[in-house]
């Protein structure tokens, strides 16, 4: 009987007869490669000497308390956070430290914020045709028939002529998840998005996400939503003061964590 990987860019076994996680039990391709990352602020040292593999296809959720550096991880993967140490490549290639090239890259990158980050003087089908237009060279026409495509997958097709300030947090939010996918990007990276919304309208982007999980994508998600992590996770990331901590897949790290920070988190959040 064959060994069982230990790789981190595998998923762990699963028992016969239960559901796998989301994505196919594979060994991933590498996405994102980070090594030895290091940033500070001032003498802040919000993020030690990080190594992470994230692979195609792969969702990793990084959990952690409040400071720990999670947002920092996650901005610098398109460099909208610099660094001072190490290297991070997305798809093979280095990444570049300005312009053009930097540019295009972030292109590939898409990111979704707290804030939905929407032009208010634009409609909702505007904002999303926008980036195609301008920086993939697409038609107006193909833009917009796949930005109305987008608009449904995520739940808002009926919304496509109105403006962001017509919609509720949880729509705009949706909006802007159709605006990052509409550049077609290689990773989506998630910087706490349900954090600014009311608690009704956060398990309508909840869904959005599980969906786009489902389907592929390659996810990065700084969250505190544990039950999306549960679910939709391949791995989960803990950092700590600006350390990873711990990796694991979320059964392992959600029912038999290993380290005492990790523990400790636990207990805070799942004590309801």
């Amino acid at each position: 009987m064959p060994q069982e990987s230990t790789d981190p860019s595998t998923h762990a076994a699963v028992p016969e007869g239960d559901e796998p996680p989301l994505a196919a039990q594979s060994v991933f391709e590498p996405m994102v490669v980070m090594t030895g990352v290091n940033k500070h602020f001032g003498p802040l040292h919000v993020l030690r000497d990080i190594d992470l593999t994230i692979g195609r296809g792969e969702v990793v959720v990084v959990l952690g308390p409040s400071g720990s550096g999670k947002s920092t991880l996650c901005r610098a993967i398109n460099r909208l956070e610099t660094f001072e140490t190490g290297t991070i490549t997305v798809d093979g290639q280095a990444l570049p430290e300005e312009g053009k090239a930097l540019a295009q890259l972030r292109s590939d990158v898409g990111m979704v914020f707290q804030s939905f980050n929407l032009f208010a003087h634009k409609t909702i089908l505007d904002n999303i045709t926008l980036g195609p237009i301008k920086v993939r060279r697409k038609s107006k026409a193909e833009a917009e028939a796949k930005a109305r495509e987008l608009l449904d997958r995520v739940g808002v097709g009926e919304q496509a002529n109105k403006f962001p300030a017509q919609l509720s947090g949880g729509q705009q939010q949706r909006v802007a998840i159709a605006r990052s996918l509409a550049m077609e990007p290689k990773v989506m990276l998630f910087d706490e998005p349900t954090s600014a919304l009311d608690p009704e309208m956060v398990n309508e982007v909840l869904d959005v996400m599980t969906e786009l999980a489902r389907s592929g994508m390659t996810m990065v998600v700084v969250t505190h939503e544990m039950g999306f992590a549960r679910r939709a996770a391949n791995r989960v990331v803990f950092m700590a003061e600006g350390e990873i901590v711990e990796v694991a897949t979320p059964e392992e790290f959600f029912t038999h964590p290993k380290s005492t920070r990790a523990k400790d988190f636990l207990s805070k959040i799942l004590t309801h």
